[in-house]
């Protein structure tokens, strides 16, 4: 291991004096150490050819957008933990020197984590796709008012919800948005989609789980004023209008998270992490 690079949450008090504990580990170390704001992609995608590691130094969301540029690069990823919850980023940041030292001895395991393309086609043709290592949510706008979405998996009809929202989640993403909708929750090592929709009128189907095979549609059939949202792992929202698709499937290339040994096991993180959320 010759270069680390720390993408960094710019709105977190904590971050300043934990990246400044992380060059000075690299420099004791005689390692190069670069940084970038986990909202720079292109700065992190420049960045990742001559690098060994990303270390985010940031709560979930810090990692979800520090992903989003690291996506299949092959270059694994280490969080530590200064948000609330932390399923992503599970070294806390006390820890930080002595997982760094582990992973520099070659102590630790690599999680690769399934992540699922989202391609936007519009009525008129027109495409553009999108990597999610979380989810992809379609939703209405700021109308109160439920969609109707047609979801079709593997070429066969599944549904037609009249919902709030319907949610593709990842196995990392069953225990967010889908898990708060009534899904099920996926042992992050699979490589299965869960479509979870929210707030579903009359619909029997709650929850289904996909293989990575499949191809997942969701087609807009309804929705107030003609519009409803696309939403990509919660950082970034794009428009759909009435006859627009989205076309889930499996990638192959997965992202690389390193696990230190001696991290907490999943379904002790599950529990102990669960314990922590407002009720």
């Amino acid at each position: 291991m010759r270069r680390i690079g720390f993408a960094w949450n710019p709105y977190s008090v904590r971050a300043p004096e934990l990246l400044e504990r992380g060059r000075a580990w690299c420099a004791g170390k005689g390692l190069e150490a670069w940084d970038a704001s986990g909202d720079a992609r292109a700065r992190i995608g420049d960045e990742l050819p001559a690098t060994d590691l990303v270390c985010v130094l940031g709560g979930d969301g810090t990692f979800l957008r520090a992903a989003r540029a690291i996506g299949g690069s092959g270059v694994p990823a280490l969080g530590i933990n200064l948000g609330r919850i932390g399923f992503l980023t599970k070294v806390e940041p006390d820890d930080l020197e002595t997982a760094l030292d582990q992973v520099l001895a070659g102590d630790y395991d690599v999680e690769e984590r399934f992540r699922i393309s989202a391609r936007l086609v519009r009525r008129d043709g027109s495409n553009a796709e999108h990597a999610c290592l979380n989810e992809v949510v379609v939703a209405r706008g700021s109308r109160v008012r439920m969609i109707q979405l047609e979801v079709e998996v593997a070429g066969s009809h599944l549904a037609t919800y009249v919902a709030d929202a319907v949610v593709v989640a990842t196995p990392t993403g069953s225990t967010a948005y889908s898990f708060s909708a009534g899904g099920s929750i996926l042992d992050p090592r699979l490589r299965n989609m869960v479509i979870t929709p929210v707030a579903a009128y009359l619909s029997p189907l709650h929850s289904v789980v996909a293989g990575e095979d499949h191809e997942v549609h969701l087609t807009l059939r309804e929705a107030p004023d003609g519009a409803a949202l696309i939403s990509i792992d919660g950082q970034e929202d794009l428009p759909m209008a009435i006859g627009d698709r989205v076309e889930v499937r499996a990638l192959p290339e997965p992202l690389r998270m390193l696990q230190p040994a001696g991290s907490t096991p999943f379904y002790d993180l599950l529990r102990t992490k669960a314990s922590l959320l407002p009720y």
